[in-house]
């Protein structure tokens, strides 16, 4: 009887030890209780990124739910997680999913960022979508991908500078640029001296370039005048300056009339440019003249029209003297 006694109290302390036990699990585990009922909210993700069944639902730091399964979706690009929040939260659907880690290791949970709480709540079986998570090893992947990119512009800097020094700073290039220094200062000391010799020669012939100026000054004045009287002269005499450009401008046409017809061969001017027989005698008659205008300066008038008779003639009478008439000489014979 005691045997029987004592077998039932140790079968049913290890009945409440399990119970215990099963209970602790459920509490440790962030398992759902028996003692929470919940509506189920269907949440589309593009990754769980880590997030695993029992995991915690969170809102403003309270747990409000759990993570009560994970599947892929039907398109096969998403994933669905079903999430159970516990029947006494009620979550609008304006509100933010966003799957999140506790610390820097820790587990994953979703995150509810409530907003203005406006509009319909969830009910049982809503979907709702979710932020694409933080992938740390995707951001440590390009954070790697930039050090390279960092390293082979360091890389090509440190080429550069090498370079630089090899062509630029070596030193021939150097020595170049510490003479074209030289030469530069040496320059502009000439210059500052030519500028000190223009200083001190406007200072020495100030008076002089004083007088230039009154002088340019005056004679711009005189010129000044000049214009206006001679504006006012075009101006008052606007109608002779008129009729003596017209007489100029009908004296021109006329000339041009005249040659033209010298060109043609009208006229005597004409003829004589056209006809060379013409032209010729004219010119025999100018030789002509001048022989007989070399012998009137030669011999006069009487020495050539009369000349004394020979002896045995009348001393009364007198006859034309014949004279040999000859072609004067140029200078040159």
């Amino acid at each position: 009887m005691k045997t029987s006694r004592l077998e039932w109290r140790v079968g049913l302390f290890v009945l409440v030890g399990l119970i215990l036990i099963a209970l602790l699990l459920l509490g440790f585990s962030k398992g759902m209780t028996f003692f929470h009922s919940n509506y189920r909210i269907l949440l589309r993700s593009q990754n769980v990124s880590g997030l695993k069944v029992r995991a915690g639902v969170l809102m403003s730091g309270v747990q409000v739910g759990t993570v009560t399964d994970l599947k892929l979706a039907p398109d096969g690009k998403s994933a669905i997680i079903t999430l159970g929040i516990y029947n006494q939260y009620r979550i609008h659907k304006d509100a933010q999913f966003i799957i999140e880690q506790s610390g820097f290791l820790g587990d994953q949970y979703v995150a509810i960022l409530p907003t203005a709480n406006q509009g319909d709540v969830f009910h049982n079986g809503d979907v709702a979508e979710a932020e694409v998570p933080f992938n740390l090893l995707q951001a440590l992947q390009k954070v790697n991908g930039f050090v390279q990119h960092i390293d082979q512009t360091a890389q090509r800097l440190d080429d550069s500078i090498a370079d630089v020094r090899r062509l630029v700073l070596n030193e021939t290039t150097l020595t170049n640029l510490a003479t074209m220094v030289g030469n530069f200062r040496l320059v502009s000391e000439r210059a500052l001296k030519t500028v000190d010799n223009i200083d001190s020669m406007v200072a020495a012939n100030a008076p002089s370039i004083a007088v230039s100026a009154s002088n340019l000054l005056f004679f711009s004045e005189e010129i000044n005048q000049f214009a206006g009287a001679l504006s006012n002269v075009l101006s008052t005499n606007a109608p002779q300056v008129t009729a003596a450009v017209k007489h100029i401008e009908s004296s021109t046409a006329a000339l041009e009339g005249i040659m033209a017809e010298m060109q043609a061969g009208k006229g005597l001017a004409g003829n004589l440019l056209k006809n060379r027989q013409l032209a010729a005698d004219v010119s025999q008659i100018a030789n002509n003249l001048s022989i007989t205008t070399s012998n009137l300066n030669r011999l006069g008038l009487w020495g050539i029209l009369w000349q004394h008779k020979p002896a045995g003639t009348s001393t009364n009478s007198l006859t034309p003297a014949k004279v040999p008439l000859t072609t004067p000489k140029t200078p040159f014979e």
